[in-house]
């Protein structure tokens, strides 16, 4: 059984402006400072695939004379972007290149000229770094901070200061759907990456809306590029069915069995939906309705309705929105509401997003993971992400399920006898 999503309206930050072009490496050190093991630094060839590098400190891209006449024993000495004097020696040749190792920190930059030094003689003509990136930058956000969401993809820029520390121009950050700027009303609510920060909108200015940030899930909030944007008090009019959709829909149609729909949040998302497939001729297919949205939540029972004029529909509990639009601590009530709705219906439930994650992605899962896939019981699905401990996870959620089926059955409590209770002695 195959599903596949229908992506819908992506509402993300844009690009924000490059940082500094600098690769830093540092050796570790024990508690008083002393290096236990060096930095590993491999020179590279140039256009050299380096994707596979993770196991090295940095990764330093040279021309080909940067690697000529190099061998095993040669110290490269250099100046970094803080002025400070630094070596590295070259300890191993491998097939990527040359293995050096440094026992002090260093940041190099795009001017930085390594030079070699052989024999007791240093190599006059140094070579410079080339290749790489600038490194990813951010905005830094804090409670009461000022930052303007504009209706372009042009750079964000983080706040500008002067000289006494008082802000001269809050920061900025586009979107990815700018239209939905002129839906967004003063006092409501704007989310970003996943709740992570959230702010209130104090109006509409030339540039776009101005935003005051009220949370960051720690003292200083970093917003990056390509981070959801969730407006939950927003009546947005944006259809769940883009016009970018329409040829994904017509590959989902001829590939799969079942076509999941994000952000349904309307019975006109549905009619869309099923006039689509029919002009595809698979009316038949079968659809899930994403519900990621409060919108989305208060408007199920009439998408249900609409929904099940389809030979076979389901509903996902997608939890990860859904929490950032209705709040963290509605969630629970919420996600049963949508449990009862869907059991009158007699439609079934996938319960979705971070079901055992810790154990999928770590090898260990934790208490509130093991209760939270026990709830899962009641749905007819549950949905795990992918990780390296996939199986185990998958075999712990078989456990769990088996064991909970003889206790609950939906939202009906089987009231099973306690075998507990055999252990008390008794005449």
């Amino acid at each position: 059984m195959v599903i596949m999503d229908i992506p819908g309206p992506k509402l993300r930050t844009g690009p924000v402006s490059p940082g500094p072009s600098v690769i830093k490496y540092r050796p570790q050190r024990d508690a008083y400072g002393n290096v236990i093991k060096p930095a590993s630094v491999l020179l590279a060839l140039e256009g050299t695939d380096t994707s596979r590098s993770a196991v090295y400190t940095a990764v330093l891209p040279l021309p080909p004379e940067g690697l000529e006449g190099l061998s095993i024993g040669d110290e490269i000495r250099f100046v970094d972007g803080r002025g400070a004097r630094r070596s590295m020696t070259v300890t191993e040749q491998t097939e990527g290149g040359f293995i050096a190792e440094a026992v002090k920190t260093a940041y190099v930059t795009p001017d930085t000229v390594l030079r070699r030094r052989k024999y007791g003689k240093s190599r006059k003509h140094g070579v410079k770094i080339c290749g790489f990136a600038p490194v990813e930058n951010h905005i830094t956000l804090r409670d009461g901070d000022l930052i303007t969401l504009t209706p372009d993809l042009n750079p964000g820029r983080p706040a500008e200061y002067d000289d006494s520390g008082n802000q001269v121009s809050p920061a900025a950050i586009g979107c990815t759907i700018p239209e939905i700027l002129d839906d967004v009303k003063a006092g409501e609510h704007v989310w970003f990456d996943d709740g992570k920060i959230g702010g209130i909108v104090e109006g509409r200015m030339a540039e776009g809306l101005r935003i005051r940030i009220t949370h960051t899930s720690s003292a200083v909030g970093k917003l990056t590029s390509d981070k959801g944007i969730n407006l939950p008090e927003s009546k947005l009019g944006l259809p769940a069915l883009t016009p970018s959709d329409i040829p994904i829909l017509k590959f989902i149609a001829e590939n799969a069995d079942i076509a999941a729909l994000s952000f349904a949040n309307t019975p006109d998302d549905i009619k869309s939906l099923l006039d689509h497939l029919r002009r595809v001729g698979r009316e038949r297919l079968s659809i899930v309705l994403k519900i990621e949205t409060r919108r989305g939540f208060e408007n199920l029972p009439a998408m249900l309705l609409e929904a099940m004029k389809n030979p076979s529909c389901g509903v996902m509990i997608a939890r990860g929105d859904l929490a950032v639009e209705l709040g963290f601590e509605r969630l629970a009530e919420v996600q049963e509401e949508i449990l009862w709705l869907c059991e009158a219906a007699h439609v079934p439930v996938i319960w979705a997003t971070q079901v055992l994650e810790s154990l999928a992605k770590q090898g260990s899962p934790t208490r509130a993971e093991i209760t939270d896939a026990a709830m899962g019981h009641r749905a007819e699905c549950v949905m795990l992400n992918k990780g390296p401990h996939i199986l185990e996870a998958l075999k712990a959620l078989d456990n769990i399920l088996r064991r909970m089926e003889t206790h609950q059955f939906k939202k009906m409590s089987m009231l099973r006898e306690l075998r507990l209770a055999y252990n008390f002695p008794h005449e």
